[in-house]
């Protein structure tokens, strides 16, 4: 089959995805009456600079995590990991429409990978659903700081960056090493980790520009939080208050920055967020062993 229609059938399918995801918000909103609109505003804000800032390949999870944290917009910790991939599916549905053709990458490395991501995230939904909030707080502590680390790591040696641009996927026995790895990251998705940066890191240390990963990662992300949010959603472990804010507001981070920014100088940006994210991964875990020591006396 013809490459270029491959990618249109990919296309219609993520807009098929993202018109199932509107469904579902709007059934949460007219049948089950939940507070979608609730602190708009304030939603829209975190949306439009959380998902402003994943379009120029930072992530939103580690900036969402901590604005979420700082103005207490989901009271119940055990549902942040499920409500950060519900509330960023559309916006990152979005997104992948606007980078999916942007630069050439294989089938035979995009379709396998993002396969295998899905059904990571599917495994990974039914792996947390019994947790407690100081087992998610610290797993999502720990994933934010493997996030913080891999960003220092590119930050200071940017690895990849010399790899030919003719290189366009994996072959043999490294996309098999490819297939696993994507499945793991789609299983740490559900707990609270971004794609974004582990799949750049891994795509630099296989011999492949990181420019070349941008397709992937974000059909990955696409894919991954639409099945996540549809698990959290059923078994109810998602936060619907201010969901429409971050989800419009995201859309329109994502649209401001593929339009407009997308050759911005994010080193600043980076630092910012990596000072941001150490700080979160602190109240995390603080947080987490607070609630036992009271427990114990």
């Amino acid at each position: 089959m013809n490459e270029k229609i491959v990618l249109l059938i990919i296309q219609v399918l993520l807009v098929i995805v993202l018109f199932f995801m509107v469904i579902l918000v709007s059934r949460a909103y007219l049948v089950q009456k939940k507070p979608i609109f609730q602190r708009f505003g304030l939603g829209m804000v975190i949306g439009f600079f959380t998902d402003f800032g994943d379009t120029l390949g930072i992530g939103s999870f580690a900036t969402t995590t901590a604005a979420f944290r700082v103005t207490n917009y989901v009271p119940d910790e055990r549902q942040l990991p499920g409500t950060l991939n519900a509330m960023h599916a559309i916006p990152v549905m979005v997104e992948a429409l606007f980078f999916i053709t942007a630069v050439q990458v294989e089938l035979l490395t995009l379709i396998p990978m993002t396969t295998a991501a899905v059904v990571g995230a599917y495994v990974g939904t039914h792996i947390t659903k019994n947790w407690h909030a100081p087992t998610v707080q610290r797993v999502m502590a720990s994933a934010l700081l493997i996030a913080v680390i891999i960003m220092i790591v590119r930050m200071f040696t940017n690895p990849g960056s010399g790899n030919s641009m003719s290189v366009h996927g994996l072959h043999g026995w490294l996309l098999f090493i490819g297939i696993a790895f994507n499945f793991g990251i789609g299983i740490l998705m559900t707990m609270g980790l971004g794609n974004y940066a582990p799949e750049l890191i891994f795509f630099s240390f296989v011999g492949v520009n990181p420019a070349i990963a941008f397709p992937v990662m974000m059909l990955d992300a696409a894919l991954i939080m639409p099945t996540t949010a549809w698990n959290v959603i059923k078994m109810d472990r998602v936060s619907w208050r201010g969901f429409a804010g971050v989800a419009i507001g995201g859309v329109l981070g994502v649209v401001a920055a593929a339009r407009f920014f997308t050759s911005l100088d994010t080193e600043l940006l980076k630092k910012l967020i990596v000072v941001v994210s150490l700080w979160t991964v602190f109240g995390l875990f603080r947080d987490s062993y607070k609630k036992n020591w009271k427990k114990v006396h």
